[in-house]
């Protein structure tokens, strides 16, 4: 079939559905919800068999959803409506909850219902479920849905709140009123629920030091004390507040003032000088963390939205060097929950006083932490992908001897949708060395996602597996264990290809040669590289979709080339 997507952003939802679409045949266009005309324009250009919409923030035009049937991604359980679903529901401390496909109509999430999906519900930021359990029940609902408008003949079931599995209602759109924090009365859990509501948009506005705040990135801490809503406590850019019966670390502000830089940094540098006097200490949550079980190394690195930051990259290599010390033989970096590494750190970069400058540090930092993955040779190196990676952070996992990712894991292994940035950590060895020269370069060209499966088809990645979290975590310790008893030889012929590999071409040579690149992204007469960084920061609209997400605006056809 034919599928248009109208949506605000191609996101991690977005993109997964894509996935499985096209994953199954079907022929998939997308165009960015910008104005009606739009929209209108788009239709009439492509003329789906179904149109879907993954994520909007506004009502399709009635001549649209009137001519054909279009499907809404609502992400609520069955009767829920409004525009902050997912909100109420950590708000409310639902106990399960789920994701709608509903027919566009007249009135906003009121149309008949194709399919829903449930799930119980996470301690966890709206962030984080959206992009975990929301987009698993999404993609089980819409592939439902889609398979029945296939068949043809279905009739979808109208919104009946009699019905005793309707259990959502009508709800308005939160207001910072309703996740004020009381640091008098909120209990740990009560505080992490109102910052975790509003995680990614719009935050929980509060006063910190007597700055007015948008508080984000939350964390239970459970040894420090103090005195409720006192700062007691900085690290690694975080600030930790008491509260009546324990402490949090906040790990992102944004002021509300209206001046630069008006986007989430983090905590300790929003508040700068406003710090001195507080105590710089480490807690029970740390971003960064290692472990040992059954005589594999495990080293965690937690960074909000994947972003990894030139200090970041400097710790996180300080102990990944700890962890090669250790009287172990296999090494797995788990990355984060959420994300797995999205590569240097646009936010800080903008903030910098020279970008260009922060940029280079930061790409630097980045090079330094792949090179020394390459380089161990005393060790079996696993990067096990349990959340989403992009850019750099896609070719910091191929340095590892093994990759593998959740069965749901989509990667952006591409840079040229940062204003044609070249990129760098190496990826002209990793890339190439894994899926060939030819394919390298339709997979760094098409600027496309890739799903877990497709990449171990195309040889990108070893292999995928786990349906969620827990089961994809017991695979990589069951795998991780398994190599033990033949380390010595796969160290043995590690050590032989990367000595082959050296002489044909040394990593130096190619490090050179990207940065070289990178040196006229960030330097050079070309500013796109900055202009697509500010926009991708301030979160600036889209003026355009581009061509090789909107199929049906290319000229001379509408087929995408095959990886």
């Amino acid at each position: 079939m034919k599928i248009l997507f109208l949506t605000h952003a191609f996101n991690s939802l977005s993109q997964r559905l894509y996935l499985e679409l096209t994953g199954r045949g079907h022929e998939v266009s997308i165009e960015f919800d910008i104005s009606d005309a739009v929209a209108l324009e788009a239709v009439a250009m492509h003329r789906p068999d179904l149109i879907v919409a993954p994520f909007l923030k506004r009502a399709i035009h009635e001549k649209i959803w009137r001519e054909q049937v279009c499907l809404i991604v609502h992400p609520g359980i069955r009767g829920d409506r409004g525009p902050s679903a997912l909100d109420w529901a950590i708000l409310n401390d639902e106990q399960e909850w789920g994701v709608t496909v509903l027919q566009a109509a007249a009135e906003m999430d009121a149309g008949s219902i194709w399919a829903s999906a449930n799930f119980p519900m996470r301690a966890a930021s709206k962030s984080s479920l959206y992009r975990d359990e929301v987009t698993e029940a999404a993609t089980t609902a819409v592939l439902e849905a889609v398979g029945k408008f296939e068949v043809g003949n279905f009739m979808p079931e109208p919104l009946d709140y009699a019905q005793p599995d309707v259990r959502g209602q009508w709800r308005p759109a939160v207001r910072q009123e309703d996740r004020a924090i009381d640091w008098l009365r909120d209990n740990t859990a009560t505080v992490l629920r109102k910052i975790r509501s509003a995680d990614g948009f719009p935050g929980v506005l509060d006063e910190v030091l007597g700055e007015a705040c948008y508080l984000y990135n939350a964390h239970s801490e459970t040894g420090l004390r103090g005195v409720p809503g006192e700062v007691i406590a900085h690290c690694n850019g975080n600030i930790c507040r008491a509260t009546v019966d324990g402490a949090v670390w906040i790990g992102h502000l944004k002021m509300k003032q209206e001046r630069e830089p008006p986007f989430k940094l983090p905590a300790a540098m929003v508040l700068g000088k406003k710090l001195a006097g507080v105590t710089e200490a480490e807690g029970s949550w740390r971003d960064i963390r290692y472990e040992e079980k059954n005589g594999v190394g495990y080293l965690h690195f937690e960074f909000y939205n994947g972003a990894m930051s030139t200090a970041q990259c400097e710790r996180l290599l300080q102990a990944y060097r700890e962890a090669t010390r250790r009287d172990t033989k296999v090494i797995v970096l788990a990355g984060g929950a959420d994300f797995w590494s999205n590569g240097i750190h646009l936010n800080l970069i903008e903030a910098a006083d020279s970008p260009a400058d922060e940029s280079w540090r930061n790409i630097n930092a980045m090079n330094d932490l792949v090179l020394a993955i390459l380089a161990t040779d005393s060790h079996l190196i696993i990067a096990a992908l349990q959340g989403n990676a992009g850019a750099g952070g896609v070719f910091l996992a191929l340095a590892a001897d093994r990759v593998v990712a959740r069965k749901g894991v989509v990667l952006n292994p591409h840079y040229k949708a940062m204003g044609n940035l070249y990129g760098s950590e190496y990826w002209t060895y990793l890339l190439p060395r894994r899926v060939g020269a030819e394919r390298a370069g339709e997979i760094t060209g098409n600027r496309l996602p890739v799903g877990a499966t497709q990449a171990k088809q195309l040889g990108l990645i070893d292999d995928c597996f786990g349906s969620d979290a827990a089961g994809f975590r017991c695979g990589v310790e069951v795998l991780a264990e398994s190599l033990l008893a033949d380390v010595p030889t796969l160290l043995a012929k590690k050590r032989a290809e990367r000595c082959l590999d050296e002489q044909k071409k040394p990593l130096s040579v190619y490090r050179a040669e990207e940065l070289a690149q990178m040196k006229r992204n960030f330097y050079g007469f070309d500013p796109s590289y900055h202009v697509a960084r500010y926009n991708f920061v301030h979160k600036v609209p889209h003026s355009r979709t581009p061509r090789h997400l909107a199929l049906h605006r290319r000229i001379g056809g509408n087929r995408r080339s095959q990886i």
